[in-house]
C-alpha cells in the first residue's frame, strides 16, 4: 500500500490559512482605519467626558439651544447634557458642587460672580449677551392697559422681579434711579410674570425676553420700557449690558484643553446662527423656553460677544455692572472682570 506523507499538503493548507487570516486581519484593520477617518466625531464621543450644562428658560440662551439641536457639539464628538434649572443660581450653585461643567448664556453674570466668590478661580466666562435698547432682552411690563408710562410712575406699586439676588438687585436699583420709591419688590419665577399681571397680583414687573413677548401676543400686558440696565445703571441706553455669560469651570478647561477648544468652536457655529440666520434659529426656542409656535418669529434677540473679541470699552461696562454688586454689598469684595475671562 502506497504510503501518502501528508506534510507537505498540511503545510501548504496551513500556509494558505494563514495568509488568508493575515489578509482578513490586514481588510479588518484598513476598515477600521477608514471608519475613524470618516466619522471622528463618532469615535471621539464614545472617549470624550460628559459635558453638563445649565441654562434657564430665557431668550438669551437661544445659541446653545440651537449648537444642541442642530446638533454642533455632536458633530464635534462632544456629549453635551443640557440641564434646565429654576434660577440662574442653582446653576451657579450646581457647578459649585461639581454637578454641572458650565453654564449657557442667559445664566444670570451676577450669580456666576456669587460662586467665583465662593470659590476663588472657580470659572471662566467665554461669551456674554450684552444687551441694550436695541438688542433687548430686559424689561418693565405692566398691564396692557394701564395708565402708567414710565419706571418713575411705580412709586408705590407692587412690582415682580425675576428670581434670584441678580435679578432682585438690578430691579430694585432701576426703580431708585428712576425715582420710584416705596415699592415692593416680589420674587417670581419669570414664566409667572404675564399671568401675576392679570391676577393683580403686582403692579409691573422686571423680565426678561421671552416674557415681554408672550404677554404683548396674548394681549395681557405691554412693554413699559426696555433695555433698562443699560438706561438707568451703565447711564447709556446703548451701552452692553452683559447681564447673562456663558461659562466653563476651570477645572474642566485645565483637563480638558482641546475639548475646551471643541466646545467653544461648536458654541460659536450656534452664536452665528443665531446672528446670520435668527429665523432658523428661532423655533429652538420651543421646549426651551415659555414660548413656541409662530410666537418665536416674535421675540427680539440679544447680541453675543465672545471675551476674546472684548474691547477696553467692553470690560470697563462689564465691570460697572459688577462693581453695582460690590457697592450694593452682594459681592464681598470687587471682582475684576480681566480676571474671569477666558483667554485661549
Amino acid at each position: 500500500m502506497k504510503r501518502i506523507n501528508p506534510t507537505p499538503t498540511t503545510d501548504h493548507h496551513v500556509d494558505t490559512l494563514s495568509h488568508a487570516s493575515k489578509r482578513r486581519d490586514l481588510l479588518k484593520a484598513s476598515a477600521a482605519a477608514a471608519i475613524v477617518l470618516a466619522s471622528p466625531a463618532i469615535v471621539r464621543a464614545q472617549s470624550g467626558p460628559k459635558i453638563r450644562i445649565g441654562y434657564w428658560p430665557v431668550a438669551s440662551g437661544i445659541p446653545f439651544f440651537a449648537a444642541v439641536e442642530k446638533g454642533y457639539f455632536k458633530d464635534a464628538g462632544l456629549d453635551v447634557e443640557a440641564v434646565k434649572f429654576a434660577s440662574p443660581q442653582q446653576v451657579a450653585e450646581a457647578m459649585l458642587a461639581g454637578r454641572l461643567e458650565g453654564s449657557s448664556n442667559g445664566t444670570a453674570s451676577a450669580a456666576l460672580g456669587i460662586a467665583e466668590l465662593a470659590q476663588p478661580g472657580l470659572l471662566k466666562i467665554f461669551c456674554t449677551n450684552p444687551t441694550n435698547a436695541k438688542y433687548v432682552l430686559d424689561q418693565f411690563i405692566v398691564a396692557k392697559d394701564s395708565p402708567l408710562k414710565s419706571v418713575g410712575d411705580l412709586s408705590g406699586k407692587k412690582i415682580g422681579s425675576g428670581p434670584g439676588v441678580q435679578n432682585v438687585t438690578l430691579t430694585r436699583t432701576v426703580l431708585e434711579k428712576a425715582g420710584s420709591k416705596n415699592n415692593t419688590i416680589i420674587e417670581l419665577p419669570i414664566a409667572q410674570h404675564v399671568a401675576a399681571i392679570a391676577a393683580v397680583q403686582v403692579d409691573a414687573c422686571y423680565t426678561l425676553e421671552p416674557t415681554g413677548t408672550v404677554g404683548r401676543l396674548n394681549g395681557t400686558t405691554r412693554n413699559l420700557e426696555v433695555g433698562v440696565i443699560a438706561k438707568y445703571i451703565l447711564g447709556d441706553p446703548m451701552a452692553p449690558w452683559h447681564g447673562g455669560s456663558a461659562s466653563l469651570t476651570s477645572e474642566f478647561i485645565q483637563k480638558y484643553p482641546d475639548i475646551t477648544k471643541r466646545y467653544i468652536a461648536a458654541y460659536r457655529k450656534g452664536v452665528e446662527l443665531v446672528k446670520t440666520k435668527p429665523a432658523e434659529a428661532r423655533p429652538f426656542l420651543k421646549g426651551y423656553t415659555a414660548i413656541e409656535g409662530a410666537l418665536t418669529n416674535e421675540v427680539p434677540m440679544a447680541d453675543y460677544m465672545f471675551s476674546t473679541e472684548f474691547k477696553p470699552s467692553d470690560v470697563a461696562a462689564f465691570q460697572k455692572f459688577f462693581d453695582l454688586f460690590s457697592e450694593k454689598g452682594i459681592f464681598g469684595k470687587r471682582i475684576l472682570i480681566d480676571s474671569i475671562l477666558y483667554k485661549g
